[in-house]
């Protein structure tokens, strides 16, 4: 028997499953991939990497000989199943199909992301934005949760590919190989767009202290450059008795006009160090 259905349902199918499978559904201590002699038993969280704001909804497979059940969480999980889910001659095949329509059109949706990334790192090289952290921040999340998906379903296949309990044929151990080394690339895909969030941030960072540090550079250089006229008109004002102007008409001319020659020095040999 090969069927979808909800969680709830499970008692209503104890008499085809194994009892201790049973008990294990229904006190929810599943573990990821539980492999027992006569019967296996696996849960997984199925996420629709088309949309990044629907959670996931859990999986749980139990497979034996005879039986195939695929027990689904809530309403939108239990229609996804059944939309990639096919009924075939035997549950390898049932389970082989259901894996491979599950990740059919993952790389195509990776590459999608990896193209949003770039566009997104693009667009901040252009022009400064003030929520070019907060899209990273998002992106490393969505990456980490689809991280956690594919190593989820990457053990899963392996576990399969070992056949401990002698339930898929050599037919199906090559054909789960294939979907074994599929989801692999897509968990190395994920890792390396990890990475290259990763160093847009540091980059990103890196220009914000370069800019920062452009900002400093500009105070020292006027805070130095009006340095020398703060001390030119502390001792020019220090003594009000024989101030130049009082005596001679071009005092207020001839120091403004070194004012004008010491900033012009010190422009002229900051631009030569290039400091600006």
């Amino acid at each position: 028997m090969q069927k979808v259905l909800y969680i709830e349902e499970a008692e209503q199918y104890a008499e085809y499953m194994n009892p201790k499978a049973v008990r294990g559904i229904r006190d929810d201590r599943t573990e990821t991939f539980e492999c027992y002699q006569k019967y296996t038993l696996f849960v997984f969280p199925m996420y629709d990497i088309r949309q990044v704001s629907l959670a996931a909804n859990q999986v749980l497979v139990y497979i034996d000989h005879e039986d195939l059940f695929l027990f689904c969480e809530g309403q939108r999980g239990y229609a996804r199943v059944n939309s990639l889910f096919q009924k075939e001659a035997t549950n390898e095949c049932a389970l082989w199909g259901f894996f491979h329509n599950l990740l059919k059109n993952d790389m195509d949706n990776l590459e999608d992301l990896e193209c949003e990334i770039a566009d997104a790192e693009m667009a901040a090289m252009v022009r400064f934005q003030n929520d070019y952290i907060r899209k990273i921040i998002a992106y490393r999340k969505e990456l980490l949760r689809l991280k956690r998906y594919y190593e989820q379903l990457d053990t899963i296949m392996d576990s399969l590919i070992l056949n401990e309990n002698k339930m898929l044929s050599s037919d199906g151990i090559q054909h789960f190989t294939i979907l074994a080394n599929r989801t692999t690339r897509y968990l190395q895909n994920v890792l390396n767009l990890r990475d290259y969030v990763t160093q847009m941030r540091e980059a990103y960072q890196s220009q914000i202290d370069i800019e920062q540090n452009n900002l400093m550079r500009l105070f020292t250089v006027i805070t130095t450059v009006f340095q020398p006229l703060t001390l030119m008109v502390g001792w020019y004002g220090m003594n009000f008795v024989h101030m130049p102007e009082l005596q001679w008409d071009y005092a207020y001319p001839v120091f403004i006009g070194v004012s004008v020659i010491v900033c012009g020095m010190l422009l002229a040999f900051f631009k030569k160090k290039r400091w600006v």
